[in-house]
């Protein structure tokens, strides 16, 4: 039996003729499948939206509505269309049987996402506009994006990952259990050409995803586009190696190296420092153990293995002559019949238009080089993050 997760359109949670399956398998072996919204449905439901969005009522204590929401998301009990009552424990085993994603990492960004929602300054004043939140498979702390254009828009319609579509559907449920207006909500699953049409229809969108979907989506002038973080870390001259790694490792192995903001590059301005560095950052890497075993750092699974294997072929592949990678373990372990790529480090020997320097993979994954100081600007002017040690 499959069981398959449906759309939330129009007030309801409706199943479709357009289904996926979603990677791995659920209980007692049974498919998980995705209903998909076709494009000329969501146009469709983006005329009903335009001739309901006048006759809602006001919707007051928004922001307390959330924070309950967000709490019955972490620890309740929520009924999702296609899958039913689904209690916290239900929901982290649907993340592990098909994302991949062990507890204890599930567990953390639940309370990023809390932690996120707390740290708001005064709730702005909310309009009648539509807005799309399209989210990635890579991380559910996106969702927090859900959360603030939930605050301010007259409805937020969400584009769920098809890589991991369960936390958007658990939060949309959980929305509706503490009472917020189905009409105000939407969780719309699209293939590529369905998303284009809901950027066009939204009056605001908030779009994550990598280089190929940002130039797809660009062109909209109320697009909101979070890409590639291309993190980088600058090793101050002097540093001893036993601190440099111990600021280094969360920063590249946190989050099992899923956000935008991980560390891809480490930046040092001292040549030996960089080899002796890398030797012993690599070493660190290599202790993590895979899979959830790792309560500091837990590492992920693939349930999809082909992407577990092309993501670490695009490191190798992208590798120069001289380039050495110094972490010594084979790339992969199964961990619950799944692959889990282990920590890759590479020391380059030289960096100009390398193509590793940025290079994003949905695991913990760095390079370590040298470079003078007066070359630091050049290679940190694509970084949205750089990281410094605090003084």
């Amino acid at each position: 039996m499959t069981a398959v997760l449906s759309a939330f359109r129009r007030g309801e949670w409706r199943t479709s003729l357009d289904t996926t399956a979603l990677p791995g398998m659920g209980s007692a072996g049974s498919a998980y499948g995705l209903a998909l919204v076709p494009e000329i449905v969501a146009d469709a439901d983006h005329k009903w939206w335009q001739t309901v969005r006048a006759d809602l009522p006001p919707l007051a204590g928004r922001r307390e509505l959330l924070l309950a929401a967000v709490e019955l998301f972490d620890h309740g009990s929520v009924t999702v269309g296609g899958i039913g009552e689904q209690d916290a424990e239900g929901f982290r085993a649907a993340l592990w049987q098909t994302a991949g994603l062990p507890g204890p990492l599930v567990d953390r960004w639940c309370a990023l996402l809390r932690e996120g929602l707390l740290k708001r300054g005064e709730p702005r004043t909310a309009d009648d506009r539509l807005s799309l939140v399209a989210l990635p498979g890579n991380t559910f702390t996106c969702l927090d994006s859900v959360l603030d254009q939930a605050e301010r828009s007259g409805a937020v319609w969400v584009r769920p990952s098809r890589r991991e579509p369960f936390s958007a559907a658990r939060l949309v449920a959980a929305l509706l259990a503490v009472g917020w207006p189905p009409a105000r909500i939407g969780l719309c699953p699209t293939d590529q050409r369905g998303l284009h049409a809901l950027v066009r229809r939204a009056d605001r969108q908030i779009v994550y995803g990598g280089a190929g979907l940002a130039a797809s989506v660009r062109d909209s002038p109320t697009l909101t586009l979070h890409g590639p973080g291309r993190g980088c870390a600058l090793v101050p001259a002097g540093m001893p190696v036993d601190e440099a790694v111990t600021w280094l490792l969360p920063l590249v192995a946190g989050d099992s190296g899923r956000f935008c903001s991980n560390v891809r590059t480490v930046i040092c301005t001292e040549s030996a420092q960089s080899s002796d560095l890398a030797a012993s950052l690599a070493a660190a890497l290599d202790a993590l153990p895979p899979g959830p075993d790792g309560t500091d750092w837990p590492l992920t699974v693939f349930r999809e293995p082909d992407t577990a294997h092309r993501a670490l072929r695009s490191v190798h592949d992208r590798m120069r002559p001289g380039d050495r990678m110094l972490t010594r373990r084979d790339p992969i372990a199964l961990v619950d019949g799944a692959p889990c790529p282990l920590p890759r480090l590479v020391l380059l020997q030289e960096y100009e238009g390398h193509p590793l320097v940025g290079h994003e993979v949905p695991f913990p994954f760095a390079t370590v080089l040298h470079a003078a100081p007066d070359a630091v600007p050049a290679l940190t002017a694509e970084s949205l993050f750089v990281h410094r040690p605090a003084k």
